[in-house]
């Protein structure tokens, strides 16, 4: 996942994007009803209509228009993390990682 992707995932669990870390099997459940609540909240912004959409362009060198990029939702970016970690608590476990840097 690019940083600029993670980190805000990571600020809504409480954690600092730092380059090395650790959810222990501790820190899962209040990580995952973290990112649920992301997804959650996401949702019911975009049921009221709150959410934002970019203006769909297209951007090109004359014939060669490119089709505009998809948005992809912070919470569509949650749910594989969510998964990983709703598997990775029912095997005991934790989730480790390490970046190049800083996000």
């Amino acid at each position: 996942m690019f940083a600029e992707h993670a980190h805000p995932l990571f600020e809504a669990m409480g954690k600092v994007g730092s380059a090395r870390g650790v959810f222990s099997k501790e820190q899962l459940p209040g990580a995952i009803a973290a990112l649920r609540r992301v997804v959650d909240e996401e949702k019911q912004a975009a049921t009221r209509g709150d959410e934002e959409l970019p203006e769909e362009t297209n951007v090109g060198d004359g014939d060669e228009a490119k089709e505009p990029e998809e948005l992809v939702a912070l919470g569509q970016r949650a749910v594989p993390l969510i998964r990983l970690m709703e598997w990775t608590l029912k095997e005991e476990g934790f989730v480790l990682w390490e970046a190049p840097n800083d996000f």
